[in-house]
């Protein structure tokens, strides 16, 4: 394959908010979209946003986290007609998303409610899940993007609310620092060190103890729900609290 114009396209949405039973989108939508388009590793300042109407109101938690409300979002078109011009902006792309699932599921449910014969977004996109390179990269740690924006010294002063596209861009220069930068080897090494001691104070105090460790399926499904938690919130989950105070 040529590496000519490798286009990629780093995306980020808003919603109105999440069900609390079941698949997180039925029932919710889209309500801003932001995409920002890289080419051969460099941010070429293009882009696409869209506020959009949706068919219901938005939740006052959801309010709480990107500050978009009803009467903003009066005049604003609906997503049926932004759709082509954002598929075919994302279309045959590697798309960038934190937490992808997420965003891929309520995009995927939005098409889908277009009765159009929209396949599903994997189809015609390559989708990249920079949460996962975040987690590779950083085992253990915090990895929402406030946390990597410190790690790799990226200005995120903005950030006062969610935003779609100021979130994209965002992301796109993390996920660039992550993929082309280098990381403080200081600061792995130190924390690998403290984690040592740590352990080794806990094991020689509950040697005795059986441990039972959750499995992988366990693993990835707490995981989850605390990166959907620290993404709609804005705050850090207190299961992370730890990670947060050796940071």
């Amino acid at each position: 394959m040529s590496t000519d114009n490798i286009r990629q396209v780093v995306l980020d949405t808003e919603t109105t908010g999440m069900n609390k039973v079941g698949i997180h989108y039925e029932g919710h939508n889209i309500i801003e979209i932001g995409a920002v388009e890289i080419i051969n590793r460099r941010i070429t300042g293009r882009y696409l946003h869209f506020y959009v109407k949706p068919p219901r109101l938005i939740d006052h938690d959801a309010f709480l986290v990107h500050g978009i409300n009803n009467k903003f979002l009066q005049n604003k078109p609906s997503f049926s007609e932004i759709s082509e011009k954002f598929l075919n902006f994302i279309r045959d792309t590697e798309l960038i998303i934190h937490n992808a699932p997420f965003d891929i599921g309520f995009i995927d449910y939005e098409c889908s409610m277009l009765n159009k014969n929209i396949p599903p977004i994997k189809d015609f996109c390559r989708i990249t899940d920079s949460l996962i390179l975040a987690r590779q990269l950083f085992p253990g740690k915090r990895n929402n993007l406030d946390a990597l924006c410190e790690r790799y010294h990226i200005n995120n002063s903005k950030r006062k609310l969610h935003s779609a596209l100021l979130d994209a861009k965002i992301l796109a220069e993390v996920y660039m620092a992550m993929t082309g930068g280098q990381t403080s080897l200081a600061f792995s090494f130190d924390s690998d060190l403290d984690n040592d001691i740590f352990f080794d104070k806990v094991n020689k105090q509950t040697n005795k103890l059986r441990v039972a460790y959750a499995n992988k399926e366990e693993i990835i499904s707490h995981e989850a729900k605390l990166d959907f938690i620290e993404k709609k919130s804005g705050k850090i989950s207190l299961w992370r609290l730890y990670d947060t105070l050796k940071e």
